[in-house]
């Protein structure tokens, strides 16, 4: 968003300063998972390998901020240039594998990286952030950009990592996977007609994407939704009802994918004949019936068909995340608390979801749980500007590319969503056949 800030106060440059030195660190430990020989390795086709994302996250800091925002000169244009863009999963693409030896070493992108901290640490300490250059960006805009930009590629990282071979990746102290629980029973909530808020007016909060601007008010018929999203147990029966081979669930694009790809259960699941596993980040473990099920756009599509159900759309989530019977809008679906552990499982506070329903204090104000973290949610509504969308100055591809009929909405959060981006009016879209995302889902209905 474009503020009207004319300059930062040293209290808000501390903690800016603060958040930024706590979201590289954050990002370091995540490559250091890695063991010396994954560095160049590509676990998913259709993204880069790792050594692109530790070049891009400080790359796309200098063109954004210290260049294009500051008017400063950059640090390397040809790293700057190589490590520019990813890629949008719509096929393989990107480097072709005997391409890889053209990559930098470890050592030169950790330094070009360290350098690029150095420049944007010293904007944050002495840049002014207005616009008295007379530039067309905001540098106070092209600065929260670059912070949730990282923060964005972190859970990218995240889904990269858990494709690896386990020998791959170093075990982090502490870590225990969350174990399984009791399996509820579906329940439905029914949530009463009114109206919901998508997107927050230019000038309301710190920062927010285009595609989060203007708000408008969107009236939402009664419906029934979920209480819990679907569980592994719901989805396995699914499965073993044969799902995967009827073609009436699928949208004609979906059963296309499925067949070409030979899909027949979720990415995270394994079999060995006999058992149902779970794919964790560092290990396999016998199927949690209680968690969360992560699938794609159109697997979930296809249970809620053979379910004689859908997905909710993006309004009637968030009218059932975020409004009240009361008729307004909670800041966050508890309440107006800041977020904590209690509430969900987001903020890298867990490498696996946790059983459904098991964090009560995060419930929405009817009754529905987990709307925000364990998992992000699919929606039934394809990614589209809100009337009187404009683009960012600061990165202004950022949504408009992506308007193309062919992702969708999904709400909510992961175990690997920062805390930053939980805000209500935060949107995420990815393109229907792409089942790596720790995306869940969540039945709806007519009432």
């Amino acid at each position: 968003m474009a503020t009207t800030v004319t300059s930062m106060s040293p209290p808000d440059r501390a903690a800016l300063i603060a958040r930024y030195r706590r979201s590289r660190e954050r990002s370091r430990a995540l490559f250091d998972l890695l063991v010396d020989d994954a560095y160049y390795s590509r676990p998913i086709a259709l993204r880069h390998p790792f050594v692109f994302y530790e070049g891009h996250i400080p790359a796309f800091s200098v063109n954004t901020l210290v260049k294009r925002a500051l008017g400063q000169p950059g640090i390397e244009d040809a790293l700057e240039r190589l490590f520019a863009r990813g890629i949008d999963p719509d096929g393989v693409c990107g480097p072709e594998p005997d391409a890889l030896a053209a990559w930098p070493s470890r050592e030169l992108v950790r330094s070009f990286a360290a350098e690029a901290d150095r420049r944007v640490l010293d904007a944050l300490e002495r840049a002014e952030f207005d616009n008295a250059a007379g530039g067309a960006t905001d540098r106070l805009e092209a600065l929260f950009t670059i912070l949730e930009h990282e923060a964005m590629h972190q859970e990218t990282l995240c889904y990269l990592l858990h494709r690896l071979p386990f020998e791959k990746k170093r075990l982090p102290n502490g870590y225990r996977p969350a174990g399984d629980g009791a399996v509820p029973q579906s329940e439905w909530v029914g949530i009463a007609r009114g109206r919901a808020t998508l997107g927050v007016d230019h000038g309301t909060l710190p920062f927010g994407w285009d595609n989060e601007h203007p708000a408008h008010a969107v009236d939402v018929e009664q419906f029934s939704i979920e209480r819990f999203d679907v569980t592994n147990a719901a989805f396995l029966e699914f499965v073993e009802a044969g799902g995967y081979d009827n073609e009436r669930w699928w949208r004609p694009k979906d059963w296309s994918w499925r067949r070409s790809s030979n899909i027949r259960h979720p990415l995270f699941w394994e079999s060995d004949g006999r058992d149902w596993y779970w794919r964790g980040m560092f290990g396999r473990l016998r199927l949690p019936l209680s968690w969360p099920v992560y699938v794609s756009f159109a697997e979930a599509t296809a249970f809620s068909r053979w379910r004689q159900a859908r997905l909710p759309s993006e309004a009637e989530f968030q009218r059932a995340a975020f409004g009240t019977p009361e008729a307004g809008e909670r800041r966050y679906a508890w309440g107006e608390d800041d977020p904590c552990p209690a509430h969900g499982v987001f903020d890298f506070s867990s490498w696996d979801p946790h059983p459904v329903g098991s964090h009560p204090a995060g419930r929405s104000a009817w009754g529905v749980d987990d709307l925000v973290g364990n998992g992000w949610e699919w929606t039934g509504s394809i990614f589209a500007p809100f009337p009187g969308f404009r683009p960012m100055a600061s990165y202004p591809e950022y949504s408009a590319d992506f308007f193309d009929n062919d992702h969708f909405v999904i709400k909510g959060a992961s175990p690997g969503t920062a805390q930053e981006l939980l805000r209500p009016t935060f949107r995420n879209w990815f393109r229907p056949c792409y089942p790596y995302v720790y995306a869940t889902f969540r039945c709806a209905r007519e009432r």
